[in-house]
C-alpha cells in the first residue's frame, strides 16, 4: 500500500496529518489509519461552484478515512469515539467551510477477512488507498483466487442486494407514477435500472464499476448477457429518446427545474424497466447455477 501524500498541496498534507493525530488522542491503540476514494486516487474535488440549472450548487469531495482497530467495537461506541476525533479536528476551522472528514472503521480481523474474499470495496481501498499510520503490529492479508463455493456465496449476496434495491427503486417509481410525479419517477427508475446493469456485472464478476451512466453500464452488462441489451433497444429515434431521457434523469431529475417528464414518457419506460428487471433475474439466478455446479465437480 502507498504511504506517501507528498502529491497532495500543503494544506491538505496538513489536514491530513491532524485528522491522524486527532483519531489516536481518542484511540491510542489505533492500528492503522488509512486515506481511500477520490484524495487517495488523486482526483479529489477541492470546491467547485457553479450554476445548473438556475440553481446555485457547490460540490467538495470528503476526507474518507478507515479506522482500523485490533477490536470490534459496538456501533455506538466507536460512533462515538470517532464523533470526539472530528469534533477536535475542527476546533478552530469553520466547519461549514472545511473539506468534511468521513469515518468509517473495521476490526483487522474483519478487515483482512473481506479482503482475503476479494470484497471489491476492501480490495480497492488496498489498491488505492495511502497508510497515513500504521502502528506495525499488524499486515493486512492479500487477495487470494476463490473457490466455486465462495464464488457462489458472493455472487449470491451481490445479486440478492443490489436486485432487491433496484426492485425497491422501481416500487418507489410506481407510487410517483400513480401520484403523477413524473420527473422523480424518472429519477426512481434511472436507479432501478443502474441496480439491475450492476446486479448482472456484481455476479458475472464479483465487482461493481463506481458509475451512474447507464450507457457505461449497460454495455458492461452486455458482454455478460446479450439479453439485457433487448430491455433498450436504440434503432428507432424514439427508442433513443426514452434511453436519454433515462439516462439524463439521474441528474437532471433532481436538480433542472425545466425537466420535462411526462406520463407517457413513463409508461413506455416502465414496461422496458420490467423487462430489464425480468431478464436480470434469469441471466444472474442461472450463472448462479452454473457456479453451484461447478463447485460440485470439484
Amino acid at each position: 500500500m502507498k504511504t506517501s501524500i507528498n502529491y497532495l498541496p500543503e494544506q491538505k498534507r496538513d489536514d491530513l496529518r491532524r485528522i491522524v493525530e486527532c483519531v489516536l488522542e481518542v484511540l491510542p491503540d489505533c492500528e492503522m489509519i488509512i486515506l481511500y476514494g477520490s484524495y487517495a486516487r488523486n482526483t479529489y474535488v477541492d470546491y467547485d461552484q457553479r450554476i445548473e440549472y438556475g440553481i446555485r450548487t457547490c460540490f467538495m469531495s470528503d476526507y474518507d478515512i478507515l479506522v482500523v482497530t485490533n477490536t470490534r467495537f459496538q456501533r455506538y461506541i466507536i460512533n462515538h469515539i470517532l464523533s470526539k476525533a472530528t469534533d477536535n479536528y475542527y476546533k478552530g476551522k469553520n466547519r461549514y467551510a472545511s473539506t468534511t472528514v468521513q469515518f468509517i472503521d473495521e476490526s483487522i480481523d474483519d478487515l483482512n477477512k473481506a479482503i482475503d474474499k476479494n470484497r471489491y470495496f476492501y480490495t480497492d481501498i488496498k489498491r488505492e488507498g495511502i497508510m497515513l499510520y500504521n502502528s506495525g503490529r499488524y499486515k493486512l492479508a492479500r487477495r487470494r483466487k476463490l473457490n466455486y463455493r465462495e464464488i457462489k456465496e458472493l455472487a449470491e449476496e451481490y445479486y440478492n442486494d443490489r436486485f432487491e434495491r433496484a426492485n425497491d427503486f422501481l416500487r418507489n417509481a410506481m407510487y410517483d407514477k400513480n401520484d403523477e410525479r413524473y420527473k422523480i419517477c424518472s429519477f426512481h427508475l434511472h436507479q432501478a435500472c443502474e441496480n439491475y446493469y450492476n446486479s448482472i456485472i456484481l455476479t458475472f464478476t464479483l465487482y461493481s464499476p463506481k458509475e451512474h451512466s447507464l450507457i457505461t453500464l449497460s454495455g458492461r452488462a452486455k458482454t455478460h448477457s446479450l439479453e439485457s441489451s433487448e430491455a433498450f433497444p436504440r434503432d428507432t429515434e424514439e427508442e433513443k429518446r426514452l434511453f436519454d431521457l433515462l439516462q439524463d434523469a439521474y441528474v437532471q431529475a433532481r436538480y433542472n427545474l425545466h425537466f420535462r417528464v411526462t406520463k407517457e414518457d413513463i409508461e413506455a419506460l416502465i414496461p422496458k424497466v420490467e423487462l430489464l428487471r425480468d431478464i436480470t433475474r434469469q441471466c444472474c439466478e442461472e450463472r448462479i447455477k452454473v457456479y453451484a455446479a461447478k463447485q460440485r465437480q470439484v
